[in-house]
């Protein structure tokens, strides 16, 4: 009986071996394939956490530099953080940031500046909206009125901005003298607010005072 179990077990490694001289090589290489691929997807991992939290920190003193009004600062941190993680949604936020205290400080050419790389270059479609209406009111307060103009030309991604466009667009073509163009521009906000609720009243009777100015 002993002898029956001896053949079989010798039988088993013998196709063990055969098997494994045809598949060996493949299982060690899938085997080693996985290995590197679980170590590359560890090192990705915290190579994208350890972006994040630098991006982070860099958003932070943007962020740090706009409460105490330190025009220098925030664009220092702001091109580093675009010029480091330019990818990321933090590089928009901050050089929307950062153009935001270089317009109080009366520096529309690095705001500007800001908010072209934001508009153009940015991640985000959504800040690439608002980024491209902050540039054109710069461009509008630089008296570029063409400029402005041609940047709020085509809807924005984001809808919640549809009335600020209009609105600015008015703005634009009423300083061009266009004021049929600006009519309609701000009719177009006011209907666009309505829609927004009580929380618009405020920016729709603006609007509405300024369609009026222009004998609507």
């Amino acid at each position: 009986m002993m002898a029956v179990y001896d053949l079989e077990e010798q039988e088993q490694i013998s196709e063990l071996k055969a098997w494994w001289a045809q598949y060996g090589n493949l299982v060690v290489g899938l085997a080693l394939a996985a290995a590197v691929a679980a170590v590359g997807w560890q090192g990705w991992q915290w190579f994208q956490n350890r972006n994040a939290a630098e991006a982070g920190t860099l958003y932070y003193a943007v962020q740090q530099a706009a409460q105490s009004q330190d025009a220098q600062k925030a664009r220092e941190a702001a091109g580093r953080l675009i010029g480091e993680h330019g990818g990321s949604a933090s590089a928009q936020l901050g050089a929307l940031l950062a153009a935001a205290v270089q317009f109080e400080a009366d520096d529309l050419t690095n705001a500007r500046a800001q908010l072209e790389w934001a508009a153009d270059k940015g991640a985000d479609a959504a800040l690439r909206d608002l980024a491209r209406l902050r540039l054109a009111a710069v461009m509008l307060e630089q008296g570029e009125l063409d400029a402005a103009l041609a940047r709020l030309q085509g809807a924005p991604v984001t809808a919640a901005y549809k009335s600020r466009y209009d609105d600015l667009r008015g703005d634009v073509l009423a300083e061009l003298g266009r004021a049929d163009e600006a009519r309609a521009a701000y009719r177009a906000a006011i209907d666009s607010l309505a829609a927004e609720g009580e929380e618009a009243m405020t920016l729709r009777e603006l609007v509405r005072v300024k369609l009026e100015s222009l004998g609507a």
